[in-house]
């Protein structure tokens, strides 16, 4: 069934964007609702504030104050939570079909009625350093991968990590919330998302009663930050405690938004390279580097066309120890090299092309998938109507050529940053 059949569309007068998507299989619906908003907006010295304000998002509004947004939906038999990224911050909830208004009160009075008291952002800013020094200083991979990216990134906002600096973390205030939430949160920045047994009409009317009445503010507008022009191999080390070695190759490439449309065809021949080396346990660099050369314990690659703004096609690697961590990094300029000499033979370049399409095919069985994919294009402005029609057809239109064109084009020396973990010896506790 296409999109068009089971997806539906509104637009209220106050610029709120709402998709519905129906799926009767279970009594259960998905809400979501999207903030154009996330660290790639932050300027320098406000690190992290988007998710700071993600965190303050539940400690209460003028009319549920406290912890009371989450007692609502638990006492209801549902799940809430959050989650910021790069380029956008989004809030869910999954209850029962019959309970779903009480998620459009809820989202509804929090878009322009959050509190923010300073006793609230005290303590939980200090959540948010501590989540800081769990997830990222004392994991080395993390952190690791924070300088890289500060590195591989020179002008584009993509360098900084979502959750902040940790020293831009420590001198934020409440005022500085404050002010980023009456920037961005607002109706004509947000979008509405509800994927579920659910009956459209009647989801279109909770969201005007709801959303309705907010009034529309002025959101700032986002200036194009386009990264700089490569001019040589970069590299950084990274010295800290850690037991084994861990190293990253990315590689500057372009995404979607940043194609015209008769080279668009090149990310989705950049995603099937991808899928080439490390979609799954039968790619390349799990074969080759980890099963026949036994030097690595993992081998990944990462790619996604889906960014706003250009972003990096990924390799890493743990290697054995040290000693591996050269012939790791020759064990994968051979295979960008075999991609880049050697044309894919036709069985393996359908294996990736299944995959794919399995992908998104088992992504239909999960309704927060199904809404994720909406609102992650819509927030970056590729249209999920034309993605979900097209993509699978552009991906098995892609040749054996066009995977070494664009290996020849993109995966090379001048795009590409190196990131090694250098362990140091760990203290005994």
């Amino acid at each position: 069934m296409s999109a068009k059949k089971i997806t539906h569309e509104y637009h209220l007068k106050n610029g709120l964007k709402l998709i519905v998507k129906e799926d009767h299989r279970a009594p259960v619906a998905m809400m979501q609702v999207w903030y154009k908003v996330g660290s790639s907006y932050e300027p320098n010295g406000l690190t992290g504030i988007s998710h700071a304000l993600e965190h303050m998002m539940f400690r209460g509004s003028k009319k549920y104050r406290g912890s009371k947004y989450d007692e609502i939906i638990t006492e209801n038999g549902g799940q809430s939570n959050a989650f910021t990224a790069h380029d956008f911050t989004a809030y869910h909830q999954m209850l029962g079909s019959d309970k779903l208004e009480i998620c459009f009160q809820l989202e509804a009075d929090r878009m322009h009625q959050l509190l923010l008291k300073e006793e609230d952002f005290n303590k939980e800013i200090s959540v948010v350093m501590e989540e800081r020094h769990m997830s990222i200083d004392d994991n080395p991979e993390r952190r690791a991968y924070e300088r890289f990216s500060a590195v591989a990134h020179v002008s584009s906002p993509y360098k900084h990590s979502i959750i902040g600096w940790m020293d831009d973390l420590r001198h934020m205030t409440v005022k500085d919330l404050r002010q980023w939430y009456q920037m961005w949160y607002a109706p004509n920045n947000a979008i509405v998302i509800v994927v579920g047994d659910v009956i459209p009409k009647q989801i279109y009317q909770w969201t005007k009663k709801y959303f309705g009445p907010i009034k529309p503010s002025s959101v700032p507008t986002v200036k194009p930050q386009k990264e700089v022009q490569s001019l040589g191999m970069r590299h950084v080390t990274v010295k800290v405690p850690a037991k084994l070695p861990w190293m990253i190759l990315g590689y500057n490439v372009p995404v979607l938004n940043s194609m015209t449309k008769d080279k668009k065809w090149e990310t989705y021949a950049l995603a099937v390279a991808n899928g080439i080396l490390g979609i799954n346990h039968s790619a390349r660099l799990q074969k080759n580097i980890i099963r026949k050369k036994q030097i690595a314990s993992v081998a990944n690659a990462y790619y996604s066309p889906f960014d706003r703004l250009n972003n990096l096609f990924i390799m890493e690697l743990t290697p054995l120890n040290m000693e591996k961590v050269e012939e790791c990094e020759k064990a994968l300029f051979q295979e960008i090299e075999e991609l880049q000499t050697k044309l894919v033979n036709t069985d393996e370049l359908e294996r990736v092309k299944t995959a794919y399409v399995a992908a998104e095919i088992f992504a239909k069985d999960s309704l927060s998938r199904q809404a994720y994919e909406i609102g992650m294009l819509e927030c970056v402005g590729i249209s999920y109507v034309e993605t979900e029609r097209d993509m699978i057809k552009k991906i098995q239109a892609i040749t054996p050529q066009q995977v070494k064109e664009v290996a020849l084009n993109y995966l090379v020396p001048e795009r590409l940053t190196i990131g090694v973990l250098e362990p140091l010896k760990m203290k005994a506790n």
